[in-house]
Formats: structure tokens, sequence, C-alpha cells
């Protein structure tokens, strides 16, 4: 299966997720693929779909040779999809201070 036809395979609430994760700076390319098949090219190319010009410019700058976006030059050995301080999903729930 070509990165077209897996781009038209996957239902829009995927295609946020991997958006969302393609965003934040600790998650590896590698868990994007283990959570949805994407290799990093086809997760750029997602992106360039998904985003509006200025805003993958400067997705793809601040991405590129990042050392947390690949688990072979990173020091993150945890391997973790979320943020430490995140509830599980069923109790994420939205403190008020």
């Amino acid at each position: 299966m070509n990165s077209k036809e897996k781009y038209k395979a996957l239902p829009d609430e995927d295609k946020d997720r991997i958006v969302e994760m393609a965003w934040e700076d600790r998650t590896p390319f590698d868990a994007i693929e283990i959570q949805f098949g994407l290799k990093e090219q086809e997760v750029i190319e997602l992106m360039r779909r998904e985003m509006k010009p200025s805003s993958w410019r400067m997705w793809r700058e601040r991405v590129q040779g990042r050392s947390t976006k690949h688990l072979a030059k990173s020091s993150i050995d945890d391997f973790r999809h979320k943020c430490s301080r995140q509830r599980s999903i069923s109790h994420n729930k939205v403190s008020k201070r």
C-alpha cells in the first residue's frame, strides 16, 4: 500500500492524532510508526497535506534534525507517547486553580 492509499484509509480522528503527535517535541517518529504504521516520510507527507503552507514550513524547520524525533539519536529512554504529567485518558480532567 503506497502513502496515498494509507492516507485515504486513515480516519479523520487518526489524522488529527498523528498531527498532534508530530507537533509534540518528545514524540519520536518511531512511536507514530508503531501506533499508526506510517514511516517518517509518510508522516511528513501527511503533515504537508493537513497543514497550511506557513504552518508546514514552521513545523518542518522545527523538527528537521531534532534528536528527540528519532529514537536512535534521542537520549530519552522511556519511549513515552504522552507527557508524564498527563492523567490517564479515563481520568483526564482539567484542574481548576
